[in-house]
This record gives C-alpha cells, sequence and structure tokens, in this order.
C-alpha cells in the first residue's frame, strides 16, 4: 500500500513540534510539502498555500495547522480539490464555518477530521469509562498557564476570533466534553478582558447538567506567572474521584495514579486519521468550540490591566 502523501498548511511552531514527528514516524504517510509565509517548512516549501494544492503532485492529505481565523477557506479549497483534511484545534472560528465544512466533506466524499489533542491520551478515555453512566457530585476545571511563555509576541491571540485565554482553555473544554457522562451547558461566565485586547485573558465559568447535582465550575486564566496548573477533578454520587492532571496525562482514580500508556497524543491523532481515510469516515466534533461559543454569548466582561509583548 502506498503511503498517503500529505502536505501542512500553516508550517510554526505547533507543526515543527508535533506535526511532522507525527507524519515521519507513521509509515502510512509521506510528508511531501509544507506552506508558511515565511517559506520555512519540510519537504516542497511553498509561501502560497494555493500554489501548492494546486502543484504538488498526486497530494491525497493535508494537515491545516495555522491559526484559526483562515482555516475556513483553506479548508474549503481543499475539501472541493478533494483532499482530506486534517484540522488543527480549534477547527474554525466560527460553528457555522465547521458545519459547512461538514456538509461539503460529505458531499465531496472527503475525510475530515477536528482534532482535539488533549482527548488523545489513554488516561483521559480511562477516565470517562470510570464515569460512565454516573451522577456527578461536583466538577472543578483550573486551566492556568503564563500567555507570555506559551505565546510570546503573537499579538492574534489578542484579536477578535483569536481566542485569547480559550486558546488553551478548549484543551480543558475537549476533555470534560469527552469524560462527563451526560450534556454539559453554560449556564454563566466572567469573561476579564484586557483593556488594550478583544479577547479575555480569564475566565470563571458555572456549567449545568441534567446528570449533575452539585456545582460544576472552570476557572481559566493566562496570568499565572511560575509553572502551569492544568486538571480536571470529578466527584460522582457514589463516591468515584476522578483527577486529570498535566493536561490530561496524569490519572488519579479513587487515589490510584496512572499515566498515559499510549503512543502520545500526535501519533494518535495521525493514526486515527489514517484510520477516517482507510475507512472514508469523517470525525467532526464541535462540542468543545461550542462551550466555548456559549462562555461568549452568556458572559459577562470586566476591564483588568493591559497586555504587553
Amino acid at each position: 500500500m502506498k503511503p498517503i502523501r500529505i502536505a501542512i498548511i500553516g508550517y510554526g511552531k505547533i507543526a515543527a513540534d508535533q506535526h511532522v514527528p507525527s507524519i515521519e514516524r507513521n509509515p502510512r504517510f509521506d510528508l511531501v510539502a509544507s506552506s508558511s509565509r515565511s517559506g520555512q517548512g519540510v519537504g516542497q516549501k511553498f509561501t502560497d498555500w494555493r500554489e501548492l494544492i494546486r502543484t504538488v503532485p498526486d497530494l491525497q492529505a493535508v494537515a491545516i495547522t495555522t491559526p484559526p481565523e483562515p482555516r475556513y477557506e483553506i479548508a474549503r479549497e481543499c475539501i472541493l480539490a478533494g483532499l482530506d483534511c486534517l484540522l488543527e484545534k480549534p477547527p474554525t472560528v466560527g460553528l457555522a464555518e465547521i458545519a459547512d465544512l461538514d456538509c461539503l466533506a460529505q458531499a465531496q466524499g472527503v475525510s475530515l477530521f477536528t482534532t482535539w489533542h488533549a482527548q488523545h491520551h489513554s488516561t483521559v478515555e480511562e477516565a470517562a469509562r470510570a464515569l460512565a453512566g454516573k451522577r456527578i457530585r461536583s466538577m472543578q476545571v483550573h486551566w492556568h498557564e503564563d500567555v507570555y511563555k506559551w505565546h510570546p509576541g503573537q499579538q492574534w491571540i489578542w484579536q477578535p476570533g483569536g481566542f485569547g485565554v480559550f486558546d488553551p482553555g478548549i484543551n480543558a473544554f475537549s476533555i470534560a466534553s469527552k469524560i462527563f457522562p451526560g450534556s454539559l451547558f453554560v449556564q454563566s461566565a466572567d469573561l476579564s478582558i484586557p483593556e488594550n485586547a478583544q479577547t479575555a485573558i480569564a475566565a470563571d465559568i458555572t456549567f449545568y447538567s441534567p446528570e449533575a447535582d452539585g456545582p460544576l465550575t472552570a476557572s481559566l486564566d493566562w496570568r499565572r506567572s511560575e509553572g502551569e496548573e492544568w486538571t480536571i477533578t470529578v466527584e460522582t454520587a457514589d463516591g468515584t474521584r476522578v483527577r486529570l492532571e498535566d493536561g490530561g496525562a496524569r490519572l488519579i482514580l479513587n487515589g490510584e495514579a496512572s499515566t498515559d500508556s499510549g503512543i502520545g497524543e500526535y501519533p494518535d491523532i495521525y493514526q486515527t486519521f489514517v484510520d477516517l481515510i482507510d475507512n472514508r469516515r469523517s470525525l467532526v466534533d464541535v462540542a468543545p468550540l461550542r462551550l466555548v461559543a456559549d462562555c461568549l454569548l452568556v458572559g459577562g466582561r470586566r476591564l483588568v490591566e493591559a497586555v504587553h509583548g
């Protein structure tokens, strides 16, 4: 079986750190080209993604790893060109865009895959199994990190469509929507907006669910200066206690700790992509993006100190 010829559109840090090594380790893929505004990349290098999809011979698939704002246009053109598409998170800026891409991919008969890397831990799957069918007494999400460490000099995050603190926070939502045993809704949100920005640097969220009898909360904050805290703690009515740490890579289930025993987030993403392509299927999960959208719809806003850098 010939390898799937794949290109990366939007070659940057996440592509270099995660996508390239994961693709290169998977024998089912042949990484043949990339595009970026700077011209940096791997394989045949382009500054114009349109030229890439038009001229690379026998191209079959693309991984789109640009910032969210241009992804809809890029993905739409790739789907119309008959290419299977993998989208970094979040898949698009808005819900209507990803719904349209889903319909278009079905019509064109190509695979569309919305990736949520934090879901691809074996520990997250184990947590979901432990909570299945149970009533929830409480859930606390803490997703705290330093924006200047993780997004140095990146101004797009503070602009409309840049997601702000929801850029990492959507990872927490992707895990919560995966492990929670039922529907999860946003009741309220308190959004802290820097006076020189358009997106939040912090958010406190209250959820509700028909499957819960107690508080469900999330604290997202980009102002943590030392280390990171990426944790989700869930307690059930029958006393089961689930705690995910390190962004989902470590699970403490009723006091017993375990770590991710799988092949890794991004290697697992690409193995899933292979399976989708082989079976001519798509996997389009909008639950995390929908939770972010609802936070922005119902959220109250307050101005806080300006950001710098």
